[in-house]
C-alpha cells in the first residue's frame, strides 16, 4: 500500500490540526483526525513527542544561556528537566538560581530552585532537581 497516497487523501478530508481541538462527535482530536479520546497515544509515541521537546528546549536555551552546555550532564539534564516542565519562558525567570549555576555555586543553585512557588507546586521534582544543582548526580 501506498501510505503516502493515504495520508495525503486523510489530510484532504480530515484537515490537518496541531493542536487538539473537539470534532464534530465532540471528540478530542489532533493531527490527521487522530482521536485522543478513544485511541490516546501510545508509549512509542509519547516517547517521540517528548523527544521533540527536549530537542527545541535545547535549541531555546542555546539561543537563551548558552552557558548551560558547559554544566556536566547531569545538571544540563536538571536544568532541561526544569524546563520541560515550567517552559523556557518561565525557566528564564529563575534568574538567581540560573545566576548561581553560572557561576558555579551549585550549593546557592540547589537552594534558590527550592525557594520558589513552583518547588511548593511539583514537591518531589523540585528536590530531585536541587540534589542534582547540588551534587551532579542523579540518584
Amino acid at each position: 500500500m501506498n501510505y503516502d497516497i493515504l495520508l495525503e487523501q486523510l489530510k484532504d478530508f480530515e484537515g490537518l490540526e496541531l493542536k487538539a481541538y473537539q470534532c464534530t462527535a465532540g471528540k478530542t482530536t489532533i493531527g490527521l483526525g487522530r482521536n485522543l479520546d478513544d485511541y490516546g497515544i501510545t508509549e512509542e509515541e509519547a516517547y517521540y513527542l517528548a523527544k521533540n521537546n527536549i530537542y527545541e528546549l535545547e535549541d531555546e536555551l542555546d539561543r537563551a544561556i548558552s552557558w548551560w552546555r558547559q554544566l556536566d550532564d547531569a545538571r544540563q539534564r536538571a536544568l532541561i528537566n526544569l524546563a520541560y516542565n515550567v517552559g523556557t519562558t518561565t525557566l528564564l525567570k529563575f534568574k538567581k538560581t540560573l545566576q548561581y549555576l553560572e557561576d558555579g555555586s551549585y550549593e546557592e543553585a540547589a537552594k534558590e530552585v527550592l525557594d520558589s512557588r513552583w518547588a511548593d507546586q511539583v514537591g518531589r521534582r523540585a528536590i530531585f532537581i536541587s540534589n542534582v544543582f547540588l551534587t551532579g548526580e542523579e540518584e
